[in-house]
């Protein structure tokens, strides 16, 4: 990802969010989240912190999703508590983040309207709203379509906005699920990039892959649950060079992980 040679897009998106000297930190103590009186996650300790992307990866089933919906406060453990810079993420915390779902969620407006709401939801300035609009709208590849109905946009360029909208509010720290997982190549090649992009920036990202090869291309560290337990955590490619845990070399093997 170092040589994608997107400078237009490091232009653009360096419009809408500053560079940032004081990167956040994420703190997961304790948790638990239950189901049917089954422990589906139990995380005893977990901190995120400084410039990169962690890619969560692991088996179907594993709690990959689960871990990054209580990471982001859309759900509340069972036990344990989430932290974000010292405030709880299901309070103000929150607010410094954003999320990327597999499924994008739009308005049924246009385009450049789903933009203009998400930098107003951003507390953007009324002077900078088309300057950042604009911006926007050259980071997703959406120029031309500026006028037409967001929900009317192909799958690609639906994520594609979703995630324009979700940097529209300049988080700090950025969660998403899967973005790419039903994406041509030229749709997940720009989402790749653009997450780069903002990564050097210091937006700090965390997010779920079912792709190795996607892991390799973007992870500066790679989390694996397995059962609903961090099994390993290691940089990139101490990870896929050699495994700690019997599960994360199990998965790595392609064999069914127990």
């Amino acid at each position: 990802m170092r040589d994608i040679g997107h400078e237009f897009l490091a232009q653009s998106l360096s419009k809408v969010i500053p560079l940032r000297p004081f990167l956040p930190e994420l703190i997961v103590k304790g948790v638990q989240y239950r189901a049917s009186d089954q422990v589906q996650l139990d995380i005893p300790t977990l901190s995120i912190s400084g410039r990169g992307i962690s890619v969560i990866l692991g088996p179907n089933g594993a709690g990959k999703s689960l871990m990054i919906r209580l990471m982001h406060g859309l759900i509340s453990p069972d036990a344990g508590q989430v932290t974000y810079d010292d405030l709880t993420v299901s309070g103000k915390g929150r607010a410094r983040q954003a999320m990327v779902f597999q499924k994008p969620v739009l308005l049924r407006r246009s385009v450049s309207a789903n933009l203009k709401f998400a930098l107003k939801f951003g507390s953007t300035p009324k002077s900078e709203l088309e300057s950042k609009t604009n911006a926007l709208l050259e980071l997703s590849g959406l120029v031309g379509k500026k006028n037409q109905a967001a929900r009317s946009l192909s799958g690609g360029e639906e994520q594609c906005l979703a995630l324009a909208c979700a940097l529209a509010r300049s988080p700090k720290m950025l969660f998403l699920d899967e973005p790419t997982s039903s994406l041509d190549p030229n749709a997940t090649h720009r989402i790749e990039a653009i997450l780069h992009h903002a990564s050097v920036l210091g937006v700090r990202i965390v997010m779920v892959s079912h792709s190795m090869a996607q892991a390799e291309r973007l992870a500066d560290e790679v989390l694996f649950i397995a059962g609903g337990k961090l099994r390993d955590r290691a940089k990139s490619q101490d990870f896929f060079n050699g495994p700690t845990s019997v599960e994360a070399h199990t998965f790595l093997s392609g064999r069914l992980v127990p």
